[in-house]
């Protein structure tokens, strides 16, 4: 055996050693985070007197009774529908409007560029919450309140200091010579965007918009302020009027829950591919 073989097993085993180290940690991370969703996905097979009695043990799969009448005999499709309308129009403005915010400010040089750039990432230190009662206010004075128009307007302002911020530095990694070629080829700025920067910015879009879909998903602040008619009501605020005063089916709640989580789990799942994809295009370039 030769000498740098032999003083070369320490600093294999070494590493050895910290990889090991960290699967544990990841793998101990992964079952804390998963434990209380596969409690609530098999309580909501459960009835209430499993669910108390023995709430860790394995439920009978084939008892969907709980999420029958969760479809059924309450508003919960309803308060999907209205969770489905508000999140998709707020993702695709925020979007929409992100990306343009972002192009015209990586790629056009004008007086105030850097200056509009720290106005929007100004927006990703101020709570939108704190401005709660002006909000109220001007949307009654608008004529939005308890609409979903409200709702959109908030959160399309509350995700696009974000998005802007996530997609002005990815655009910025992007090749000139792309665009340049549009250019010459007669294509319009319009054109440039549609055909040319939307296909090689899905990434940080996928990024921008899973970033902004969970809590906006999951909001409840917003919605308990904003709307009042039980028929505008979203998933978290719609949920509440499940919880009885004197008693609670919470076989039938843990149901509603599962089948809440269950969209935004599918999407990332999804999306999952590009995610990883954007998160690494910058390290990559």
């Amino acid at each position: 055996m030769s000498m740098e073989s032999r003083y070369d097993k320490p600093g294999l085993l070494a590493t050895y050693g910290r990889d090991g180290l960290m699967q544990i940690i990841l793998i101990a991370n992964t079952v804390l985070m998963l434990f209380p969703i596969a409690i609530m996905v098999m309580s909501g097979f459960k009835s209430n007197i499993e669910i108390f009695q023995d709430p860790f043990s394995i439920p009978d799969f084939t008892n969907v009774s709980n999420f029958v009448a969760m479809a059924t005999e309450t508003a919960f499709m309803r308060y999907l529908l209205n969770s489905v309308v508000v999140t998709g129009a707020s993702i695709f403005l925020l979007l929409t409007l992100g990306l343009m915010a972002a192009y015209a400010i990586a790629r056009y040089e004008f007086w105030g560029s850097s200056f509009l750039l720290l106005f929007f990432m100004a927006g990703l230190m101020v709570p939108l919450k704190l401005a709660i009662i002006p909000l109220f206010i001007l949307f009654r004075d608008m004529g939005i309140l308890n609409t979903h128009w409200a709702l959109i307007a908030v959160y399309t302002a509350m995700g696009l200091p974000s998005t802007v911020f996530i997609m002005t530095g990815f655009i910025r990694t992007l090749p000139r010579e792309l665009e340049d070629a549009a250019r010459m080829d007669g294509a319009s700025e319009f054109r440039i965007m549609v055909s040319v920067m939307i296909p090689l910015c899905r990434p940080a879009m996928v990024i921008a918009g899973i970033y902004n879909l969970v809590p906006i998903w999951n909001d409840f602040f917003f919605p308990l302020v904003f709307i009042q008619n039980d028929a505008l009501k979203t998933l978290p605020q719609g949920m509440t009027s499940f919880i009885g005063e004197y008693a609670t089916d919470w076989g039938v709640m843990f149901a509603g829950l599962t089948l809440a989580a269950a969209p935004i789990t599918i999407i990332y799942i999804i999306l999952s591919k590009q995610f990883i994809n954007g998160m690494t295009a910058g390290a990559v370039k």
